[in-house]
């Protein structure tokens, strides 16, 4: 395995590293499911696209929903899981957009209105993203050859 794929995958026991990593995966799996098969979510989730512009809207109608499920997994499993941050701060950073520039409570039905989920997850991301994806972790296999 070459320095560059041992840097990124590797991590420590730490459990609060662990719980962090499964508990922001939960999350993905769970939003990700819910805009995808709630109808009122689903709906909600488009009008946050319709309402803030974002460009290529069924593309991310449906796009978004698929990788929040797919790196949702990958948290749980922690799997690369500086990869999966990295990318989960960038949806995040966009949702924190999104939360700023739409002002329509009714397209917000399970959270605030103002950003505070994002920048939780961004934070927990950052962590993650600094430290691996601890403990019960795939990365915790990768051993340097």
């Amino acid at each position: 395995m070459n320095n560059f794929l041992i840097k990124i995958i590797k991590t420590s026991n730490k459990k609060a590293l662990g719980i962090f990593r499964i508990f922001l995966g939960i999350m993905f799996v769970m939003t990700g499911l819910m805009k995808l098969l709630i109808p009122m979510l689903h709906e909600a989730f488009s009008g946050q696209l319709i309402a803030a512009g974002l460009p290529f809207y069924t593309f991310n109608l449906w796009f978004v929903p698929i990788v929040e499920v797919v790196i949702g997994v990958t948290l749980l499993i922690g799997l690369y899981s500086r990869i999966s941050a990295l990318i989960v701060i960038g949806i995040m950073l966009v949702a924190t957009y999104v939360h700023m520039i739409v002002s329509d409570p009714s397209l917000f039905p399970l959270q605030p209105t103002e950003p505070i989920i994002p920048i939780i997850n961004i934070v927990i991301s950052l962590f993650i993203l600094r430290h691996g994806g601890g403990a019960w972790s795939k990365d915790l296999k990768f051993k340097a050859e």
